[in-house]
């Protein structure tokens, strides 16, 4: 029983939660990342627009585990599975397992069009984030210096941002994108006012945060104007360059030139869901997500779990899929590990429940949109609800004291001391 393998793959929240479940069972664990550290992603777009830093919303995972004695973390990619053999293929090397945990994350979702990535990066990563920061405040910089009137149309695309997608993240995007340009920068530029920048929000659907209630919706289409961002809905990208974004309405195409799109219009499964469908058989849904059964197990290989953002769990009342949220992830990881603790005892684990806690999403200074359960929340009440949330969920006691005083400054101040250009121009 002491030499039961347990391997989990992937240090997000699924992955981390899982290998802290595990911390007083009879097994030895491996976790293997691509990084050295757990990401709060939920916050990666503070890092974007200058709020923190990157140091701010990630923990070593070694650091996180180093009480936890029977665990091991490894720096790895995984390149293959064999199910048969219960061997993991990393790229230098191979681990055995008799438990094994996938909770690889997502990745960007571009339809189709990836070659559109490096016009308009998305928010996944640290690096996503702090590349999008340079972006920001480079194009404002460029702005800055467009002091002829032939640079007019220059400085009118320079101070053009344009958020695609309207879900949770577009809309924290492009509020504090709001806050930062008539707020924080307001009086730090010469040449130009900052007031003045236009930020679109383009989202293909008839509406935003649409998995929120109608009246939290409203809200937050009425916060995100007052803080000056035009909501452009029922309007499809058809391409981007490097200067123009354009898009379709009603059959009519409208170009918007602008040096500055954030891509948050979705997520797509992690590739590891199709080599786990390619050698075990396993069913995926159209996204690329693995169909779980109702323990997080796949068919046929009871000891192979997947959880988190590459997991499809329909095993609910409305036999929906559950959404790809960090809640989600972390309540998977310590179920995952409770049935591997009773297996270990030979007890029957029951299946999997989701506990919906409420959905948040922040809009700005003293603005957010809440849903506990039948309790709608917006306003200031939201706001402080998601704050302390946040701070709750953050690894690490010294993140939660540095976020918790950034945050605090940043209140009194509307200072942003991570807003960086961290590359030489």
């Amino acid at each position: 029983m002491q030499n039961h393998q347990v391997v989990i793959v992937g240090g997000g929240f699924g992955g981390l939660y899982a290998a802290q479940g595990l911390a007083h069972a009879p097994v030895q664990v491996t976790l293997v990342d691509r990084r050295n550290f757990h990401l709060f992603q939920p916050l990666l777009y503070q890092v974007a627009s200058g709020s923190l830093s990157p140091g701010d919303i990630a923990a070593p995972l070694r650091t996180i585990l180093a009480r936890q004695r029977n665990t091991e973390v490894l720096l790895g990619e995984v390149i293959d599975i064999d199910p048969t053999q219960r061997l993991l293929t990393l790229r230098d090397g191979s681990l055995r397992y008799d438990s094994l945990i996938l909770a690889p994350g997502s990745n960007k979702q571009y339809f189709g069009h990836d070659d559109w990535q490096s016009q308009a990066p998305g928010l996944k990563s640290l690096e996503d984030a702090v590349k999008i920061r340079r972006k920001i405040l480079l194009a404002l910089e460029k702005a800055e210096k467009a002091e002829k009137a032939e640079d007019e149309q220059e400085r009118l695309a320079c101070m053009t941002f344009v958020v695609v997608g309207g879900g949770p993240t577009g809309v924290e995007m492009a509020g504090t994108l709001g806050e930062l340009v008539h707020a924080t920068l307001r009086d730090q530029y010469r040449n130009i006012d900052t007031c003045q920048t236009r930020i679109l929000m383009v989202e293909a659907g008839n509406g935003i945060l649409t998995t929120y209630p109608e009246d939290l919706q409203k809200k937050t289409v009425e916060r995100l104007q007052k803080l000056g961002v035009t909501i452009l809905t029922g309007h499809t990208v058809k391409s981007i360059t490097d200067s123009v974004v354009t898009v379709s309405h009603d059959n009519q195409d409208q170009e918007i030139h602008t040096h500055t799109i954030l891509w948050t219009a979705g997520v797509k499964a992690s590739p590891l869901g199709k080599m786990l469908a390619d050698k075990t058989g396993c069913p995926l849904d159209k996204q690329g997500r693995v169909i779980v059964e109702a323990d997080c197990s796949i068919p046929g290989f009871p000891e192979i779990f997947v959880i988190g953002d590459l997991a499809n769990f329909s095993h609910t009342q409305n036999e929906k899929p559950l959404p790809g949220l960090a809640s989600v992830a972390m309540q998977q990881g310590r179920y995952v590990a409770q049935v591997i603790h009773r297996r270990l005892k030979h007890e029957a684990p029951q299946p999997f429940r989701y506990r919906d806690k409420g959905s948040l999403a922040i809009i700005g200074r003293n603005a957010a949109v809440a849903e506990i359960g039948k309790l709608h929340l917006s306003g200031f009440l939201a706001w402080l609800v998601w704050l302390l949330v946040h701070i709750f969920y953050l690894i690490g006691f010294e993140n939660k004291v540095i976020v918790t005083f950034q945050w605090g400054w940043s209140y009194l101040t509307r200072g942003r001391s991570a807003c960086l250009i961290t590359e030489q121009i």
